[in-house]
């Protein structure tokens, strides 16, 4: 069987005083990819921030690349997110400094230390998202498919157990948009990377069909289940 590296159990989850979302139970594995629907407003931000600790897990029980949110010490959290991938929808790289720079700032913050290393690393992820040549370019001078795929390498640098994709194609076009599903795809396939990815865009998942997670009325289904 394969091992699990996310667990909820009967969780529930608030934004400060309001349940969001009431008796979660799921379980993903290494390896596995993930899609989370659902209209705005119904969760699928505030679940995977329960999922990397910036959400307190208020009822239930949950586990995430070996760590239990409902014990989780607020010292270990940086230690939960090295071993997790987050992208965001709006890219959040750092306007100020060059692509290369903002991998190695990365890294360093991650606990790298070794230069030699840190470099293949970075040599590694940009290769791994096809853009090889971009080190020396400002966030600005990229396109916003290519900025995204930057955030991408970004999530692969500490080697994770898993990437959470907060709408990461929200901000772009169907063509770019489907080159991101793609990207994602081919991570999970070649590095076993688990990729749990928040969308709105139903037409990604009508063309590469994957295990999906609906919330909807502040409960999650598995529409895999269902089917």
């Amino acid at each position: 069987m394969p091992e699990n590296v996310i667990e909820l159990e009967n969780a529930y989850i608030y934004q400060k005083d309001q349940l969001i979302l009431k008796d979660i139970s799921f379980q993903m594995s290494k390896g596995e990819f993930v899609y989370l629907i659902g209209k705005t407003g119904s969760g699928k931000s505030s679940l995977l921030k329960a999922l990397y600790a910036e959400l307190w897990l208020e009822h239930g029980k949950g586990e995430v690349a070996g760590y239990k949110l409902q014990e989780i010490r607020k010292a270990e959290i940086p230690f939960l997110r090295r071993k997790i991938g987050i992208v965001f929808q709006d890219f959040q790289l750092l306007s100020d400094r060059n692509i290369g720079q903002n991998l190695r700032f990365f890294l360093k913050a991650m606990g790298w230390k070794n230069k030699d290393e840190i470099e293949s690393r970075i040599e590694e992820v940009v290769n791994q998202v096809s853009l090889p040549d971009v080190l020396d370019k400002m966030p600005h001078q990229l396109s916003g498919g290519e900025q995204q795929r930057i955030s991408i390498a970004r999530a692969l640098l500490n080697y994770p157990d898993v990437i959470m994709a907060d709408e990461p194609t929200g901000n772009l076009d169907p063509e770019k948009s489907l080159d991101i599903l793609r990207l994602f795809l081919k991570i999970n396939e070649d590095s076993e990377t688990a990729v749990i990815m928040a969308t709105h865009d139903l037409e990604l998942i009508e063309r590469y069909p994957r295990r999906t997670l609906y919330c909807d009325n502040q409960i999650i289904n598995d529409l895999s289940q269902n089917q």
